[in-house]
């Protein structure tokens, strides 16, 4: 990607100078003729590094400078002057100047300085980032055949650039195999960028995506860099991709085509490199046979497809998923880490987890939680993991799995129906009193049932459920 450089300097001879060589170099150069037009150019146009003089009239370079450092804008500024002396570098440098070189100015140096700079710059974001995504990535745990099959598949893909759809229901684990893919990429140093198309609402996705400039509409009081901007060089993970408008998914579409993109409200083409990967709960072939989903856009991101298997589909994965979140959350609210017996595992494995892996994440940390003074050192009992899983925040099981302790409302083995007819029947009465609860508000229900808004919809309209 060309870097941007801001020359700030009333000596027009200088701009010049400078803005010739630089060019030559590959930068893009933006120039101001005094402080006051460069911050209004860096915070518009977001440059890489600027090249500011400290003696200038209206505003000196060292009053420009410590306004950048005061409002926050992260770049690198190099200090030019012709009268320069220890004091006036010592104070730039305690104002966040990066580095303090006199005039006249000798190119090789500046050069050497702005690289430096970038370098340095480009290596702290880059440890920021893997922190960021050390203390956020999960292990993808693979003990059932199907598990392994796709454990496999991502170590062959990551390292390519080549598109990756993932598809799955809802909680089963999209964001832990976009983390993996990208963690085991030859892009893992660079940004993991992730977007919720069904969170943001449709007026204000192309601005998420793609950024606006300053006045672009109502509100944009500042240029912004969109998630495509931000990605550069690393992944963007586009999840319910299936939610996004038609309208969006033809400036998508063209990104992956052109690797090009502008802002909202601006006329300039930004290029960009970036891996994407999308995930979806959708069947997007129906979506595309309803008119709903973009025909291209499905085959240019299907280039390699990962499907999930629903967690009861996986049932050797559900003993060692609990005992990995057992570890996880014993460090997060510093309790001991407590075994599950093999009963308890064996019960965990009966429960069909309607929410998959979210669910029984979400489980776990409610035993953690919630575990009584004393317990610390002692095994989860099957009776305390019953009581949890029969809570209102948890769905409940059939009394042919707990036996005689089954939580009210289970459905009786004596019914006569098959285990697919009684979990229906089950959930829809889980999700009936649930509702109730929680006052038939969608939102709250789906937060306490641990699954997404639109799934719950989806849920009460195959079951018949209407509002109160």
């Amino acid at each position: 990607m060309t870097r941007t450089l801001l020359i700030i300097d009333d000596e027009s001879g200088i701009r010049q100078t400078l803005s010739g060589a630089l060019s030559d170099e590959g930068y893009k150069i933006l120039t101001a003729p005094n402080a006051v037009q460069g911050l209004e150019i860096l915070r518009k146009q977001s440059p890489d590094l600027v090249l500011l003089d400290i003696w200038m009239p209206e505003m000196d370079g060292l009053t420009a400078l410590n306004e950048i450092k005061t409002q926050g804008i992260d770049v690198p500024v190099i200090i030019m002057s012709g009268h320069g002396n220890i004091e006036t570098a010592v104070k730039a440098t305690k104002l966040g100047a990066y580095d303090f070189i006199e005039k006249p100015i000798e190119l090789d140096r500046v050069l050497v300085l702005i690289r430096n700079a970038l370098s340095a710059r480009d290596l702290i974001e880059e440890n920021q980032v893997l922190r960021k995504q050390l203390s956020t990535r999960r292990p993808l745990i693979a003990e059932s055949p199907a598990m392994k099959h796709i454990q496999e598949m991502v170590k062959r893909v990551a390292p390519t650039s080549g598109s990756v759809l993932i598809t799955g229901e809802n909680g089963t684990g999209k964001e832990v195999i976009a983390k993996t893919l990208h963690a085991l990429s030859n892009r893992f140093k660079k940004p993991f960028i992730e977007v919720n198309c069904a969170a943001i609402p449709e007026e204000l996705i192309e601005s998420e995506l793609f950024g606006h400039e300053k006045g672009a509409f109502t509100g944009a009081t500042n240029l912004r860099r969109g998630r495509f901007d931000l990605a550069d060089q690393g992944t963007l993970f586009l999840d319910e991709i299936g939610d996004m408008s038609l309208k969006t998914q033809a400036k998508v579409l063209r990104i992956l085509q052109e690797q090009k993109f502008e802002r909202v409200g601006g006329h300039e083409t930004h290029s960009v490199d970036v891996r994407l990967i999308a995930a979806t709960n959708k069947d997007l072939k129906a979506e595309i046979g309803k008119g709903t989903f973009r025909e291209d856009l499905y085959f240019r991101l299907n280039v390699v497809r990962i499907h999930l298997p629903a967690l009861r589909e996986r049932t050797e994965d559900i003993g060692p998923l609990a005992i990995a979140f057992l570890k996880e959350f014993s460090q997060t609210h510093q309790k001991a880490v407590r075994p599950l017996s093999e009963k308890g595992i064996q019960l965990l494995e009966k429960y069909p987890w309607p929410g998959n892996v979210r669910e029984l994440r979400n489980l776990i940390e409610r035993l953690m939680i919630l575990q009584s003074p004393g317990d610390e050192n002692t095994p989860i009992a099957v009776e305390e993991l019953t009581l949890h899983m029969g809570d209102p925040e948890f769905s409940s099981h059939p009394k042919s799995t707990f036996g005689e302790g089954a939580p009210q409302g289970a459905v009786a083995l004596s019914s006569g129906k098959s285990m697919k007819d009684a979990k229906a029947e089950f959930e829809r009465e889980y999700i009936v009193q649930a509702l109730k609860e929680n006052g038939w508000n969608i939102s709250k229900t789906s937060q306490v049932l641990g699954i997404e808004r639109s799934y719950l919809h989806r849920r009460m309209k195959s079951f018949g459920i209407e509002g109160e």
